[in-house]
């Protein structure tokens, strides 16, 4: 498995979710919004360095097959991954998490969304990728596909605010 992490558990606990939530909320609170994105490119640095490499050194393929890993381990997931020979699509059809955090009724931290490309985007140019993201709130396209000076960069409106 392309997962920098192992379980023996074939799918993860989705209470995670409330704690992650809980996390960021804490974040943009006591540190504001940069500080929150600051952590998430962070992580995507530095925890998931070893996903980046094996990006770098196997390249797209790689790319599809961490996602497609990624989602198969997350409960109540429902993703398709297509592999093209120029980027990998992402379609979360079912966000886990934010259906997670409704069917729990918690209080979703509106730039919960933003995650997905601050990490995904810090992950990917370790590698010589870049991530883009559109939607949100439930379900989302991600796209990955190597550094291009000429690509605009990510518009942080077309990701959009996480609600109950």
């Amino acid at each position: 498995m392309s997962l920098p992490y192992t379980d023996t558990k074939p799918v993860g606990a989705a209470d995670f979710y409330f704690a992650i939530n809980a996390t960021f909320r804490f974040l943009l609170e006591k540190f504001g919004q940069e500080a929150l994105r600051r952590y998430w490119t962070d992580l995507g640095e530095s925890y998931f360095a070893p996903v980046s490499a094996d990006w770098r050194a196997r390249g797209l393929h790689a790319v599809a097959e961490y996602w497609r890993d990624f989602f198969k381990a997350e409960p109540g997931a429902q993703v398709e991954v297509e592999e093209g020979s120029n980027e990998v699509v992402v379609r979360v059809n079912t966000c886990p998490a934010i259906a997670h955090l409704r069917h729990g009724a918690r209080d979703i931290v509106p730039c919960f969304c933003q995650q997905c490309y601050f990490i995904g985007e810090a992950m990917s140019a370790r590698a010589g990728f870049t991530a883009r993201v559109e939607g949100g709130n439930g379900s989302c396209r991600q796209v990955f596909r190597r550094a291009d000076p000429a690509l605009p960069p990510q518009e942080l409106s077309a990701i959009k605010e996480a609600t109950c």
